[in-house]
């Protein structure tokens, strides 16, 4: 019979699956209603207008547009102002008459 010593435990060999967390739509890009805009842990990034937070912490769109992200200074418990980072969508139809109206207001350059 054989015989060979028990190879005892090792203290390494874990390691976790990875999460993927982070921004899956980045600024300025198209979103439809539903899709994920960030997945994370924790509220680093706070929903904005037509943006839900879901039960992971998830941000996800409500309505088929456009993602901003803006920073804002939010008050917290403690009555102190700090900058917080916030993710909307802006309809389609809004960001196009904003471009035209800049585009409206824009002088041309004269010739000299």
């Amino acid at each position: 019979m054989a015989h060979r010593k028990a190879g005892g435990s090792t203290q390494l060999g874990r390691d976790s699956i990875s999460k993927r967390l982070g921004v899956k739509i980045f600024g300025d890009q198209k979103v439809q209603a539903g899709n994920i805009i960030i997945r994370q842990r924790g509220s680093k990034w706070r929903p904005g207008a037509n943006v839900k937070q879901g039960e992971d912490d998830t941000l996800y769109s409500m309505i088929d547009g456009i993602v901003k992200f803006a920073r804002k200074k939010v008050r917290t418990f403690t009555g102190n102002l700090e900058n917080k980072r916030f993710v909307s969508v802006v309809a389609e139809a809004v960001v196009a008459v904003k471009a035209k109206a800049v585009k409206r207001t824009a002088k041309p350059a004269s010739k000299k």
